[in-house]
């Protein structure tokens, strides 16, 4: 009771659970949702001021994305990750994503690629508004097509999976620092390279990211 800020959900529309999954991931981004700490479900539906049942299953999702996990007649606790945790999801995506870069540079059409300009545009736009959800939301989009264009949906699903579980913690005070707008623009320096088929410098250019990715995370910690 009284852990979130109001959030204007409608009740009306029938994937309610989906919109309370968001609004608690966005919880989770901006720190209203504290690692370590429990919550209950019926104790943040009145924050959203519904019942407890979309609240509940919302967590359930959660739960499996790795995010929160279930504490026996109390409620839900928020994951802790640690940076072992972090070096290691960061290792494991650049095992997959720097090669499929390179790959995918050789693959893809032109066409393919381009496709994804709108994509990396938003991602640079919502830093410089302040948006985190839809900066996350562009980016995890950018990523997962990029990969996409693989032809491997497993692969794919591994990534967002390792995604989900690496969220940002101190998002926001990376944002007031202006530190996202230099991460967000190296998706279009990524995808120029793209372009121009060379594909040596592509995967630089993605392990550069990824190492800028876990530098972020590293504040996010310390602003924490």
């Amino acid at each position: 009771m009284g852990h979130l800020k109001h959030r204007d959900l409608n009740a009306h529309r029938e994937r309610l659970r989906d919109q309370v999954a968001h609004a608690l991931r966005a919880a989770l981004i901006s720190g209203e949702l504290r690692p370590g700490q429990i919550y209950s479900a019926p104790g943040l539906a009145e924050d959203f001021g519904i019942s407890a049942t979309p609240v509940r299953e919302a967590m359930l999702d959660l739960v499996r994305e790795g995010l929160v996990e279930p504490v026996r007649n109390k409620g839900f606790r928020v994951t802790e990750v640690n940076e072992r945790d972090l070096d290691q999801y960061t290792e494991i995506r650049a095992l997959i994503e720097i090669p499929m870069v390179g790959r995918v540079t050789r693959t893809a059409t032109r066409e393919q690629l381009e496709a994804l300009r709108p994509v990396a545009e938003e991602i640079v736009h919502a830093a410089r508004e302040h948006d985190l959800i839809g900066y996350l939301e562009a980016d995890r989009q950018f990523h997962l097509s990029l990969l996409a264009l693989s032809g491997n949906e497993r692969l794919v699903e591994t990534v967002s999976d390792l995604r989900k579980r690496s969220r940002l913690y101190g998002l926001t005070g990376l944002d007031e620092n202006g530190e996202l707008i230099p991460s967000a623009e190296e998706h279009l320096e990524l995808l120029d390279l793209m372009l121009t088929g060379d594909a040596k410098k592509a995967e630089k250019c993605m392990a550069r990211h990824l190492g800028h990715v876990r530098s972020l995370w590293a504040k996010g910690d310390e602003a924490s």
